[in-house]
């Protein structure tokens, strides 16, 4: 089942490989952007470009002695390019590459994360449309309100990932932002313009300031925003979990050929999918508080926050890759029960009806206050030992003097409720 919501490109971004991959680029161009400003031979960049390779389990090997990730990738690159590696890494620390290599792989990982909320928004769209005038009963507090409709319950859902998508596209350019800038920020050992260079050919903005690092504030945002939308699909997923509880039935996450729900009770269709996206969410939120602790450091910088980001990045983007698409294939998927919403409108005896029974009372000229009260009396009723409020309010003297029994009939028509269903439909989607 997981391979289904597998995402090959969001591994292959986070892969040593092309992390690695990555910083050679950036060296490679602030190589080239030397060789411009005539600081390092434009032959020897050509012959780098060329030849320059790196070996991780070589790297790795060099890296027990020297204890520097840094140092052994680029002994690793040295050894394919001899006295020409001596113009890689000139006037740049460590940072500068490894933080620039970093944005550019969040901006990657940020747009395969884009087409999967377009992708959820896309199914959202077609379900809301689908189901537009399915009525079901709304509920506050897990108790019966009034009617809506489940085309209704999606398109909110879409809203919501309308302003998720936005959210993203900022925290993306927030954190594609790159850094040339030496070992604190001040350009001492290298140019500016090795930065712009750099920047301009990888699809960055330069930091407009900096001191060793890309300021973590940036981060904190991205990852704080890919919580947030990892709480709207965990948003989904309970609602899909309370449509599915036996009392309820109304919806049902999909439930495939030969599979079991239970290993005890053969009966079990268990809504396992969405609970499990419920238990992610909570785990893509302690990486939003884990980025958000990395945000003061110590002066120019400190590398506490590199520990978490080897976990936080890659895992934070691919989990909510999984989530988005595993929410996409349930909500695609769902076995909707248009008759158990009906039968579960009606299971209250009408009392979803009360608040129209108490404009009418007003309407007719009674205080709020006493109408309320003549309302509440019956509707508490209702539901109960096979209580009707139509019925109750038909035979209550006192509320017939007010109400004929064509304004009661016209009181528990849905249609009214339903009326401005195209209305904000329009508004959604515009």
């Amino acid at each position: 089942m997981i391979e289904r919501y597998t995402c090959p490109e969001m591994a292959r971004i986070w892969s040593e490989q092309n992390q690695f991959q990555m910083w050679l680029e950036v060296e490679i161009l602030a190589a080239e952007a030397l060789a411009h400003l005539g600081k390092v031979p434009k032959a020897a960049v050509a012959r780098i470009r060329k030849r320059a390779r790196f070996r991780i389990a070589r790297m790795r090997k060099i890296e027990k002695e020297v204890r520097h990730e840094m140092i052994a990738f680029l002994s690793s690159v040295a050894e394919s390019l001899g006295d020409d590696a001596r113009f890689l890494h000139m006037g740049m620390t460590s940072s500068d590459v490894m933080d620039t290599a970093l944005a550019l792989q969040l901006k990657e990982a940020a747009a395969l994360l884009a087409e999967d909320v377009r992708g959820l928004m896309s199914v959202l769209r077609q379900q809301a449309f689908k189901y537009k005038r399915v009525p079901m009963i709304g509920r506050t507090h897990g108790i019966h309100a009034e009617p809506i409709t489940f085309g209704l319950k999606l398109a909110l859902w879409h809203e919501e990932m309308r302003r998720n998508l936005a959210r993203l596209e900022r925290a993306a350019d927030e954190v594609s932002v790159g850094m040339i800038s030496g070992a604190v920020g001040t350009f001492a050992q290298i140019s500016p313009k090795v930065e712009a260079y750099v920047c301009k050919k990888s699809g960055l903005k330069p930091a407009s300031v900096s001191n060793q690092i890309i300021q973590r504030d940036r981060h904190a945002f991205f990852f704080a925003t890919l919580a947030v939308i990892a709480g709207s699909v965990e948003k989904f997923a309970v609602e899909v979990r309370h449509l599915q509880r036996t009392e309820v039935q109304e919806a049902e996450e999909p439930f495939t050929k030969g599979q079991k729900g239970s290993s005890a009770m053969p009966h079990k269709r268990n809504p396992i999918l969405s609970e499990n996206v419920s238990g992610l969410a909570r785990l893509m939120r302690s990486y939003a508080a884990a980025a958000l602790e990395n945000i003061p450091l110590w002066h120019e910088r400190d590398i506490s926050h590199s520990s978490v980001e080897r976990v936080v990045a890659p895992d934070a983007t691919i989990l909510l890759d999984f989530m988005l698409r595993r929410m996409t294939y349930i909500l695609k998927d769902l076995c909707v029960y248009p008759e158990n919403m009906r039968r579960n409108l009606e299971r209250s005896g009408g009392a979803i009806f009360s608040e129209r029974v108490l404009l009418s009372l007003v309407d007719k000229g009674l205080s709020r206050d006493v109408a309320y009260r003549m309302v509440q009396r019956h509707a508490l009723k209702a539901g109960k030992d096979g209580g009707d409020l139509k019925r109750e309010v038909l035979r209550d003297p006192e509320m017939r003097r007010y109400l004929s029994a064509r304004d009661i009939e016209q009181i528990w028509d849905l249609k009214h409720y339903l009326k401005n269903v195209d209305f904000i439909f329009n508004r959604v989607f515009h």
